[in-house]
């Protein structure tokens, strides 16, 4: 007999061994369940979304306007304390300021609008308020929001799911104890559904005035766990 043929012999032995421990894992009995942790804690990292906004009579005047009042923002922010690293600039737009003519006439332009967006991340929150301060005293004009956000979310990601297994475990050895089966080994584990929900931004104009009073509150850390179990019967 040459190598193939003794080749599809093992084979043709083998296929049915193996439909029939597919069958045998196909019938045994299971129990599924799953369990949600939460987890809620105070953030130690805000982000502030600011604008700058200037008007000129030439886009070049806009321009240059926009840029030196975004230069006194940076410098304030820096001297109080924001890292070169925690600041970064997008969304940098100009565009002209149109107006209707006279007696319907055709639309004219009448100057330009240079605008910079400005990002900067607050690692103090402590500071938070003061920092607001120095952005809007010196070039800032609109605050577009504040966020708040765990500067390293896994420990928490973590402690949320190991409450999701603690509860998913507890209500299996609720349910098989209540119908008098016994609980089995878990024949599979999945992960599914995690959620991180910082607080609703804050949106406010900018405006001259007394500190910005600012109410970090809570972020909610959440994860789901599915587990498959065998039900060993009585």
């Amino acid at each position: 007999m040459n190598i193939a043929k003794v080749l599809m012999l093992c084979t043709a032995v083998a296929l049915p061994a193996g439909a029939l421990s597919g069958a045998a894992l196909a019938e045994t009995p299971r129990l599924t369940v799953t369990g949600e942790g939460m987890v809620a804690g105070r953030p130690d990292l805000a982000t502030i979304t600011l604008g700058v906004t200037s008007e000129g009579a030439t886009a070049a005047e806009a321009m240059s306007d926009n840029s030196a009042n975004l230069a006194r923002v940076l410098e304030r922010l820096k001297g109080a304390g924001i890292e070169d690293r925690d600041l970064q600039t997008t969304g940098l737009s100009l565009n002209p300021n149109w107006t209707q003519g006279p007696d319907g006439s055709a639309p004219r332009i009448e100057g330009y609008v240079a605008s910079n967006m400005l990002t900067v991340r607050v690692r103090d929150l402590a500071r938070l308020g003061s920092v607001l301060d120095e952005a809007v005293q010196d070039g800032a004009n609109t605050l577009h929001g504040v966020s708040f956000a765990l500067a390293d979310p896994e420990p928490a990601m973590d402690e949320a799911r190991r409450k999701a297994v603690a509860k998913a475990r507890a209500r299996a050895e609720l349910l098989t104890g209540a119908a008098g089966v016994t609980l089995g080994p878990i024949l599979e584990i999945r992960e599914g559904g995690d959620d991180y929900r910082p607080p609703m931004p804050m949106y406010r104009e900018a405006a001259m005035g007394a500190p910005v009073p600012v109410a970090e509150g809570e972020i909610e850390t959440s994860a789901r766990v599915t587990l498959v179990y065998e039900i060993v019967q009585p």
